[in-house]
């Protein structure tokens, strides 16, 4: 299978075309993708249509372990939408498929995803590919755009550079959410995900190139004091997202958005989400095996 690989950004970015999910995985040119996915750091897959859940999911095993069930318990959600393992709702319908109520929690917890962040960073088990499949677009608006860390990191003075990488970070899903206005979180929810401590800088693997470690889940530097330390914070959110640096994905039915959670940040953009449907669908590799209770 010959893939044909179009650069999206000057900085990083780039759209794959003929990546057929209807083949076995094995059939498929994974060693090529990481490849591509090292360089680029986020992969627009193209296809006329959706990959089904079970090939979302077996293409996404291919690249490492992934999560079977959703960790994060959102007070009063008994019901799925989604009953396939390995797959995480992300999008802005109940379980009977209706869109969900305005002053739900739920959708509370959904808009917390239009602030910057990188997927799983309040894990200690951190994220390493996220693969997202558009199943329903809106109309108008529900972009999802991306900056590249590396290239961020890169752009900083060499004095900051050095400092940066002595210091670790707290992370917590709680902290962004009541930032995008989650109410308290209930000690049943921080327990499903009490947060993790992550170095502010590390080295990519696949690429081989020091990058920032951000999210809208990084609560406070360790050792620092809070305000301090949240204010370097978002000084260095606030360089990383100057408009320059950043690409913005309009989506396109079918679209299988893939993107490296250790060198990029993203966020989803402002759309009617009490009118028009958005139905995402996304699985998330992880840097190390699950437990066999959480394991796809």
């Amino acid at each position: 299978m010959k893939l044909d690989i179009r650069p999206l950004h000057d900085i990083f970015a780039a759209e794959i075309h003929g990546l057929d999910f209807s083949r076995p995985v094995g059939e498929l040119p994974m060693d090529e993708i990481r490849a591509v996915s090292a360089r680029y750091g986020v992969l627009i897959l193209r296809n006329d249509r959706p990959p089904t859940d079970q090939q979302h999911v077996a293409f996404s095993k291919a690249l490492g372990p992934i999560e079977a069930n959703k960790l994060i318990k959102v007070a009063g959600v008994d019901r799925v939408r989604l009953n396939v393992p390995g797959l995480i709702d992300v999008g802005n319908l109940d379980p009977d498929n209706n869109i969900l109520k305005p002053d739900s929690r739920q959708m509370a917890f959904r808009r917390g995803d239009r602030l910057w962040h990188t997927d799983m960073s309040f894990n200690q088990n951190r994220a390493t590919w996220s693969l997202l499949a558009g199943h329903e677009i809106p109309p108008q608006g529900g972009e999802t755009e991306f900056v590249d860390m590396r290239h961020a990191f890169e752009q900083l003075p060499k004095e900051m550079q050095t400092m940066l990488e002595q210091l670790t970070v707290e992370h917590s899903v709680w902290y962004s959410r009541q930032l995008g206005g989650y109410d308290k979180p209930t000690p049943e929810e921080i327990e499903s995900s009490p947060g993790a401590r992550h170095k502010l800088v590390h080295v990519h693997a696949p690429s081989g190139r020091k990058t920032l470690y951000l999210a809208s889940h990084a609560s406070h530097i360790i050792g620092w004091p809070l305000d301090l330390g949240r204010g370097l914070i978002r000084e260095l959110a606030a360089f990383a997202t100057q408009p320059q640096f950043i690409f913005r994905h309009t989506w396109r039915l079918g679209d299988v958005v893939m993107w490296d959670n250790l060198a990029t940040m993203h966020r989803a953009t402002e759309f009617e989400d009490t009118l028009y449907k958005r139905d995402m669908r996304r699985t998330t590799c992880r840097e190390h095996p699950l437990p066999a209770q959480f394991a796809a």
